[in-house]
């Protein structure tokens, strides 16, 4: 998936990038700033985890436990996969799915069963088989970031955030209270002012 989005990126021409990855799409990103360091100019993570961290194995499951747990209450599976289940958690949920109501035209196709199955929980990435550590970037590396959400994400919490930041060279970690693995819908006023700030300096 890496070589597929640098292979996208300089077929468009482009010098460098700025990236965003969330959840897999963050351990992508991971990828490509260790491959390609100098295509990337920042690099914002969020809902993310690097090779190896905490909570890494564990997402599949827990991805597939929190769609069942939602079919078998007649709620929306991303309620559980992106919120806690505090009221907080939950009334951040309901807001959430009611603002993806909001635009009716242009929206993208409904992803089937079979394709979702086969893109994510299948995948080598999916199965929480992450990819290699970040470790020391090459010489020339510009300079990255590191963005998530609170520790209270089932799936990737805090310690793994933590470590992630470690490994990035001059990375920042911004937390959000009481959030889950979707802690960038919970909090997207703040999220994106933040990240504006940061890719303006």
């Amino acid at each position: 998936m890496a070589k597929d989005a640098v292979t996208f990126i300089r077929a468009l021409g482009l010098e460098y990038v700025d990236l965003h990855g969330f959840s897999m799409g963050g351990m992508v990103a991971q990828v490509i700033a260790q491959t390609d360091p100098d295509l990337v100019r920042k690099l914002i993570l969020t809902g993310t985890g690097p090779a190896g961290g905490e909570g890494i194995k564990d997402v599949t499951r827990l991805s597939h436990l929190d769609t069942v747990r939602g079919l078998l209450t007649l709620q929306d599976p991303k309620q559980f996969l992106f919120f806690t289940r505090t009221a907080n958690g939950r009334r951040a949920g309901k807001t959430f799915l009611a603002r993806l109501k909001e635009r009716t035209q242009g929206r993208d196709k409904a992803i089937s069963h079979v394709v979702r199955r086969s893109a994510q929980g299948h995948s080598p990435l999916g199965a929480g088989a992450a990819p290699r550590p970040l470790g020391h970037p090459p010489a020339g590396a510009r300079r990255k970031r590191r963005e998530r959400q609170d520790g209270s994400d089932p799936e990737l919490g805090r310690p793994g955030a933590a470590s992630a930041e470690r490994r990035v060279p001059n990375g920042e970690l911004v937390l959000y209270p009481d959030a889950g693995h979707g802690g960038i819908f919970q909090f997207h006023g703040q999220f994106v002012e933040t990240a504006l700030e940061f890719l303006e300096r």
